[in-house]
Formats: structure tokens, C-alpha cells, sequence
């Protein structure tokens, strides 16, 4: 469903000829904007200084209504890396939402004190709501177990950076595959790319929802579904990992049952090739053991730093600003 601009303000910016986008899915940039974005990003890692005062006098609000810790703090230090500042709220009961405000009236307040806005919500569709009614641009942080693009672009920067390139892989996606948002929006980001194999790791009870498989049929688009890890090693490129997360169950036995079902350790990793990587969004608990740390094809610390750089790039992006 598409909201439509009926704030006063989305109103004057129409009217005014203001072309302003918002981030709800890494599927808002084509391919190919995609690729800008990459390229800024790797830019911005090789030349901090250059960027250094980029958002200077421009702020940056993270609107939290759940826990986070990379992407908020991330978000943060991209912003401070750029010159800018940054005020918000890491919880929904320290802001107005704990008096019963709405997203749509906290937007329009937060739109009077910062030029630009990372949402993080519990509800899916949110921070959707939030861009319907916002005077600046805002970035879903995390909506749900539906989309968490600003995850995906560092999943993409950190793949391309490390391989050289997002086509021709066998990528096995293991763990909570059923509410796993960080896993939807990676497999429909990487759908776009040519010569694609997705293998799905997990228990049945977790196992990715029909609406990704009927969308990779569509496509032709190859994947397997299997349950052992061991068996799969081998064959591929990427192996991304993810947690058994415990706020999307609702029956503790459920969770307990399933938290420990997939473990990566050292003897797993030596049925992998020399070159595969693994990548993970954090935060783990006992998926990956930490003997593997050390591991050099274990890139998921990598990936934290990854991005950082590309939410450097997607605040510039957004905010139209160019860096000479």
C-alpha cells in the first residue's frame, strides 16, 4: 500500500518542487544507484578526511522503540563521522510513545528539530507511516520481522568489497530464516543479480516463508532447502548466520528448543573452501563459537565497520550532498 504525502509539510515540498526519497527497502535503489552508493561508500573509506565536515550544522534524529546497538550506534558515528550531530531516543518508554503519541505525530515533531531521521520499530509498516507524514527523510532502521535495509546495504558493501562483486554466488542463509528480517532483505536484494544459487539452512520450524520461495520461482531463481549445515559447507561461497532470536517466539520452550540448533565451529569451517566468507549481523549468542573469530574467511566484525561507511553514504545520498 502506498501512503500518500497529506502532511501540510510532504504538501509544500511537492508543491515546491522538492525531490526528497526516504529508505524503506534496499529495493528503493535500482541496481545501478546501488552500485553510487557502493562506490561512495568504498570512497569515504579510503578518504575519511575528505568527508570530514560534509553534515556540518545538519542533525541527525534515531527515533529507537527497540533495543539496538550496532545499527543506532552506527547510525551515530556516521553522522558524527560527517561533521553532524545527532539527538533521539534508544527506547520507546524515554519518548512520547510511552504517553500513548502516535508515529505520525512524533515524526512531525522531529522533522521541526533534525534535517534527517532513522526509525527503528517493533510494528511492521511503521516507519512507512513515519515517511507518509515526515518533513525530511527517513531511514527504516528495522521494522519487525520485515525489512532492515540498512543492513542489507552493509551485507552487500562488505560482499562486494571482499569478493569484487555481488553476481555468480552460492550463498547459504542459516538459522532463523522465518522471522529473520536481515535474511528477507538480503534474499530480495540479491535476487537482482545474475547467476544466484540460495541455500536455506534451518529447522522446519524456521524455515523461510513461502512468500521468498514463490519469489525466487518466479524469478527461476535456484534454491535448495536443507537442515544440515555440515552437508552444505562445501559448496558454498557466503555463508551468512544468524541468531535463533528470542523477542519474535512467543512461548519461551519454543525458543529454548531452537536457540542451540545450529552452532558454526572450527570443524564445520574446515569442510569449507579456502575463500568462502562468513557473515553474520549481530548480535550472536552461541550460533558462532568463538574459536572462529580468528578464522580470516569470518568477516562479520568487518562488517560492522562496512557499515558505518554505508550509512555515510546513504546520509549524504539522501540529504543531496555532493563532496568534491
Amino acid at each position: 500500500m502506498r501512503i500518500q504525502p497529506i502532511d501540510l509539510y510532504a504538501r509544500r515540498n511537492a508543491q515546491m518542487g522538492i525531490n526528497m526519497r526516504h529508505l524503506m527497502s534496499s529495493m528503493d535503489f535500482s541496481v545501478e544507484e546501488l552500485d553510487q552508493l557502493f562506490d561512495l561508500a568504498n570512497d569515504i573509506e579510503k578518504h575519511m578526511d575528505k568527508y570530514a565536515h560534509a553534515c556540518a550544522g545538519k542533525k541527525l534524529a534515531t527515533c529507537f522503540y527497540e533495543p539496538s546497538t550496532r545499527t543506532r550506534l552506527s547510525f551515530e558515528s556516521a553522522m558524527l563521522n560527517l561533521g553532524g550531530s545527532v539527538l533521539g531516543f534508544s527506547d520507546a518508554n524515554s519518548s512520547s510513545a510511552a504517553k500513548g503519541e502516535s508515529v505520525a505525530d512524533t515524526i512531525r515533531v522531529i522533522s521541526c528539530f533534525a534535517d534527517i531521521c532513522a526509525m527503528r520499530h517493533p510494528k511492521e509498516g511503521a516507519p512507512m507511516v513515519a515517511a507518509g507524514r515526515s518533513s525530511i527523510p527517513v531511514i527504516n532502521a528495522g521494522d519487525g520481522g520485515h525489512q532492515h535495509p540498512t543492513q542489507t546495504l552493509t551485507d552487500l558493501l562488505t560482499i562486494r568489497s571482499l569478493k569484487g562483486r555481488l553476481d555468480s554466488f552460492t550463498i547459504g542463509l542459516c538459522g532463523d530464516l522465518k522471522f529473520g528480517r536481515t535474511v528477507h532483505s538480503l534474499i530480495n536484494a540479491l535476487s537482482r543479480y545474475e547467476g544466484m544459487k540460495f541455500i536455506f539452512i534451518s529447522p522446519n520450524e524456521l524455515r523461510v516463508p513461502d512468500y521468498v520461495t514463490d519469489m525466487l520461482k518466479e524469478k527461476n531463481i535456484p534454491y535448495e532447502e536443507v537442515i544440515r549445515l555440515e552437508d552444505i559447507m562445501p559448496k558454498l561461497d557466503l555463508l551468512y548466520m544468524t541468531r535463533v532470536q528470542k523477542e519474535r517466539f512467543f512461548n519461551e520452550e519454543d525458543y529454548v528448543r531452537l536457540k542451540d540448533f545450529y552452532i558454526l565451529d572450527k570443524t564445520k569451517m574446515e569442510l569449507a573452501g579456502p575463500d568462502m566468507l562468513v557473515l553474520h549481523p549481530l548480535p550472536r549468542v552461541n550460533e558462532i563459537s568463538v574459536e572462529v573469530d580468528d578464522d580470516p574467511r569470518a568477516v562479520y566484525f568487518k562488517q560492522v565497520q562496512y557499515g558505518v561507511y554505508v550509512r555515510m553514504a546513504l546520509i549524504l545520498t539522501l540529504l543531496n550532498i555532493k563532496v568534491d
